[in-house]
């Protein structure tokens, strides 16, 4: 185990972020995998602050430090400084046995799976969506700005550590969610963010301050945006922990550098989000009719109308069906309403680093076109994906949703395809006419599923390899997959791919 060495602190007088130092990461240091993106041009060009260099002792490698101040010489700029300095890193972590992934996918439609998964593999780029707008994401947005940070939040909590006493307390504390009823919601909020609630148990010293010190910063921030109340009823204190550190470093990569840091992320597990940014981001939908509707929650699930603003509900999954099939998503200006606001935001650059070295592309299960289809669209990702000669897996939901309603398997092909084409966008230069099978080579499919597989479109798409996996009918859920079955499943496509095993008859598993 190797602990990270905090550097020499020089105190500026900038009463805000007063330093913050990266060190080159070197080629042997098993973070340099993980945080390409971090290197002193990213941290000066972040947070327009001084920066430093500094090496770990022992063996020469390098690794990066973050230094943040709230004051000048304050105890939480110490107590932050402890608890990421002596963080530990698991040297075996950059051994881990498996296939690397890119997995494309939902915020919380794949968690299910995500504990079977790591037994497997945890050299896994998990890259989900920022343009949720409803629950308690969106009421942070609301008042705060900036991205959604729901889904990340939910994928880094179900990665995170439960390898001690402490692990599983942090777990349980930013995994917290608070009551459904907004007195009781802020009177437990004041008590966890002054220490003094029974989450706090087990959370040592320096991690204990390091967590309190974001969501004080995270307080702060509301009590200066005092216009626009904000509403704790069913408040994640997750959320509220993100978005403390993304402000406080302007940066949502930071924010998931510390999380992950805090709650023991397996080193070669990334999450990240698909376009970085500090902005508010508004997901559009074109209907097949011409309608277009603003926003993620009004597409999959929408409030009833006569909601309170500001008030979160749980997402309501007996929403009337839309109008007329989904034609295509795509994102729009903060205050867009139409096709004339449509944006085209960059691509997280670390996405497509992954893309080009992952032994294989999976479209996880999840909403398609609010959760998987945002990540696809933005430039460059179906450029990355169609020159790859590795398994492309999409795996196929085990049932319809509100956005799906109707739609067969090949369906669900064509919207993937388009939206890496960026078939019907504005900007026509923008499109490419790569075919289905650029983008997909292998689909896995649930037993008993609700959405028809009609095999004879796929073949002519080029889409040879069906598998079909075993399921499970949940009182609470329906009909969702195995977790062992879907990822023995995984397993053996990115084992046989390029193996006698797999022709055109289908897998041998």
């Amino acid at each position: 185990m190797r602990p990270f060495v905090t550097p020499p602190l020089s105190v500026h007088h900038n009463p805000r972020i007063q330093i913050a130092a990266f060190c080159s990461l070197g080629e042997g240091f098993p973070l340099a995998r993980r945080w390409p993106a971090i290197d002193l041009v990213a941290a000066s060009r972040l947070t327009h602050a001084h920066t430093h260099h500094t090496s770990c002792s022992g063996d020469g490698s390098s690794a990066a430090i973050i230094i943040m101040s709230l004051q000048p010489a304050s105890a939480a700029r110490r107590a932050c400084v402890a608890a990421i300095a002596t963080t530990t890193i698991d040297e075996e972590g950059a051994n881990v046995k498996g296939p690397s992934m890119l997995l494309f996918s939902g915020g919380t439609a794949f968690n299910g799976v995500v504990e079977e998964l790591k037994k497997f593999t945890t050299r896994v780029a998990h890259v989900l969506p920022v343009s949720d707008n409803g629950g308690s994401t969106a009421e942070i947005v609301r008042v705060l700005g900036g991205p959604a940070v729901g889904d990340i939040r939910s994928r880094c909590l179900r990665l995170s550590s439960e390898s001690s006493v402490e692990a599983l307390a942090v777990k349980r504390l930013l995994g917290h969610r608070l009551s459904l009823e907004e007195h009781k919601a802020k009177t437990k909020w004041y008590e966890i963010v002054e220490g003094d609630h029974e989450l706090w148990r087990n959370v040592s010293g320096p991690y204990r301050e390091t967590i309190r010190a974001f969501l004080v910063h995270f307080q702060s921030q509301i009590l200066q945006h005092s216009r626009a109340r904000f509403h704790f009823a069913n408040g994640s204190i997750g959320n509220f922990f993100f978005a403390g550190a993304r402000i406080f470093f302007q940066s949502l990569d930071a924010a998931i550098f510390l999380y992950s840091r805090v709650s023991h992320i397996p080193i070669d597990s990334l999450v990240l989000p698909a376009i970085c940014t500090n902005d508010r981001l508004t997901l559009g939908c074109e209907l097949k009719n011409g309608m277009v509707i603003r926003g993620q929650n009004e597409i999959s699930h929408p409030m009833p109308k006569d909601a309170a603003l500001g008030q979160t509900q749980a997402v309501n999954k007996a929403s009337p069906p839309l109008p007329s099939p989904i034609k295509r998503i795509f994102y729009m200006s903060s205050e867009g309403t139409n096709l004339l606001h449509e944006v085209f935001p960059v691509v997280n650059s670390t996405v497509l680093e992954q893309l080009i070295q992952v032994d294989a592309v999976v479209y996880g299960i999840g909403s398609l076109y609010t959760s998987i289809c945002p990540s696809l669209v933005p430039c460059g990702v179906g450029e990355a994906i169609a020159v790859r000669s590795c398994p492309k897996i999409l795996i196929l939901n085990t049932t319809h949703d509100r956005e799906t309603a109707g739609m067969t398997a090949s369906a669900f092909v064509v919207s993937i395809c388009d939206a890496l084409n960026r078939k019907y966008c504005n900007d026509p230069c923008l499109s490419l006419q790569h075919k289905p099978s650029a983008y997909i080579s292998v689909m896995l499919v649930p037993a008993g599923g609700e959405i028809p597989v009609d095999m004879e479109t796929l073949t002519g798409m080029g889409i040879n390899h069906v598998v079909t996996v075993g399921t499970v009918e949940e009182e609470r859920l329906g009909r969702i997959y195995k977790p062992k079955a879907l990822i023995a499943a995984l397993q053996c496509v990115t084992t046989n791919y390029h193996s006698h095993d797999l022709d055109d008859n289908g897998l041998t598993c």
